[in-house]
């Protein structure tokens, strides 16, 4: 089974993604986890990719289609991709669509989670951090014993410059920007070809999306 997994940021693709692939015994693929063990490559152990990949980044420039969907196509042909996979954070724009679509790489299913602006916002928004620890809280969904103190260490929590109301806002922009045009490309894409989209409605419990997508997986006999 290979899937595509789409939702705009705090939407809980990777609590869904975890999932997902458990449910199937598939590897969820995430090009972001695989830049971010690229650039922590020792010198010694780099190949000309890493070092090219490493420039882009160090430069603040976006890695080029081409050489992600390089990326993806030697992950997905490792052999505990046998069964499938899950695509996490790509495709991000059509073109990475069409360059995946070159590749001869069949997807079977494509999930879209749904989440309006609003709830979005506050999910991550109301997110705090420990920093020492890493301990993650949300001030509505999951609050410390203390407000705005951590339960072990009764240290501050901080809000992440990410999860700033005015940043998370910019994010949903550049989400909308980049991936809903994506969006309406697989929607036309699946009407010609052997694929499935899933939209699914995100804003319930995590164990209401997750019935939610099995029940997808059964009508549609996946």
């Amino acid at each position: 089974m290979n899937i595509i997994l789409l939702g705009p940021p705090g939407a809980g693709k990777g609590t869904q993604a975890e999932f997902i692939c458990k449910s199937l015994g598939i590897p969820k693929i995430s090009t972001g986890d695989m830049l971010r063990a690229m650039t922590a490559t020792s010198i010694l152990g780099e190949t000309p990719m890493q070092k090219e990949i490493k420039q882009y980044l160090n430069a603040g420039k976006l890695v080029p289609d081409d050489i992600i969907v390089q990326l993806v196509k030697d992950r997905i042909a490792q052999p505990d991709c046998g069964k499938g996979f899950l695509l996490d954070g790509f495709p991000r724009t059509i073109g990475q669509a069409e360059a995946l679509l070159h590749t001869g790489i069949n997807i079977d299913v494509i999930f879209q989670l749904q989440v309006p602006d609003s709830d979005l916002i506050a999910r991550l928004s109301g997110r705090r951090v420990h920093p020492g620890s890493g301990r993650t809280y949300h001030v509505m969904f999951n609050p410390p014993k203390v407000e705005n103190k951590d339960d072990e260490t009764g240290e501050p929590l901080r809000q992440r410059r990410d999860d700033e109301e005015a940043t998370v806002i910019k994010r949903l922009d550049v989400y909308k920007q980049q991936t809903q045009p994506l969006i309406a490309w697989y929607k036309e894409f699946v009407k010609n070809h052997p694929c499935k989209y899933v939209e699914v409605d995100a804003t319930g419990a995590v164990e209401d999306v997750k019935s939610t997508i099995l029940n997808a997986f059964r009508s549609a006999k996946m």
